[in-house]
C-alpha cells in the first residue's frame, strides 16, 4: 500500500453514489506536504518523458499541478471553465462533463500558452468517466502539441475512464486506483496497480 492509499483509508469518506470525499486533504483543504509527495511520485513515474508544460483543469487540479510542476521545473496552464474578459485572443475549446458536479462545461485554454512545441503532462485529481481528460487531450491535440503522459491522483478503476484513455494509447499513471467502495461499511478497496499497466 502506498502513501496515498494509506491517507485515503485514514481520512477519506465514502458516500452513496460512488462518491469518495477527500476534501480534508486533496480538493478543498489541501495538504501541501502530501502534494509534494504526489509531485515527487509523478516525477518518478514520468522521468523518461520530455515534458515542458503541465496542463490541468480548474479548480481541483490546480494546486496539485503547481506543486508537481516544481519537481519538473515547468510552467502550469489550466483550462478555464468559461472564457472571461481577461483571456485575449483565440482559444482552444472543448466540452467536458463533470462526474462530480453532473454538468457540462466549455473549457478553454488561450492559444498564447499552448503550441506545437509543447510536450505536455496532463494532471488531475480524479479520473472517473474520463470526459475531462478527453477534453484536455483534444485541446492539446488541437494545438499540435504532444501528450507525453497523464498523471491522476485517484482513479475510480470500476468506471470506464481509465480503460478508455489507456486503450487510446496514452501513458496514464494513477497513484491510487479504487477497485470498489462501500458506503454502508465505509470501506475502500484498491486495485493492484500492475494490472493497469
Amino acid at each position: 500500500m502506498n502513501f496515498l492509499e494509506e491517507r485515503i483509508l485514514r481520512d477519506g469518506v465514502v458516500r452513496e453514489g460512488n462518491v469518495l470525499k477527500v476534501d480534508s486533504f486533496l480538493n478543498h483543504q489541501m495538504d501541501i506536504e502530501l502534494f509534494d509527495e504526489i509531485g515527487k511520485e509523478f516525477k518518478k513515474r514520468f522521468k523518461d518523458c520530455d515534458i515542458n508544460k503541465i496542463i490541468t483543469i480548474e479548480a481541483s487540479g490546480i494546486g496539485i499541478a503547481c506543486v508537481a510542476a516544481k519537481h519538473f521545473g515547468v510552467p502550469v496552464v489550466f483550462a478555464k471553465k468559461s472564457k472571461s474578459i481577461n483571456i485575449e485572443g483565440d482559444v482552444y475549446m472543448a466540452e467536458v462533463e463533470s462526474f462530480t458536479h453532473k454538468c457540462k462545461n466549455q473549457v478553454v485554454v488561450s492559444k498564447s500558452f499552448l503550441n506545437s512545441d509543447d510536450r505536455v503532462l496532463i494532471i488531475d485529481d480524479f479520473l472517473a468517466n474520463g470526459c475531462a481528460l478527453q477534453g484536455l487531450i483534444s485541446i492539446v491535440n488541437d494545438a499540435g502539441a504532444k501528450v507525453e503522459g497523464i498523471g491522476i491522483v485517484i482513479e475510480k478503476g470500476f468506471q470506464n475512464g481509465g480503460r478508455t484513455i489507456r486503450n487510446l494509447g496514452y501513458h496514464l499513471e494513477s497513484l491510487a486506483i479504487v477497485e470498489s467502495m462501500d458506503a454502508e461499511k465505509s470501506t475502500v478497496t484498491f486495485a493492484d496497480q500492475e494490472e493497469y499497466k
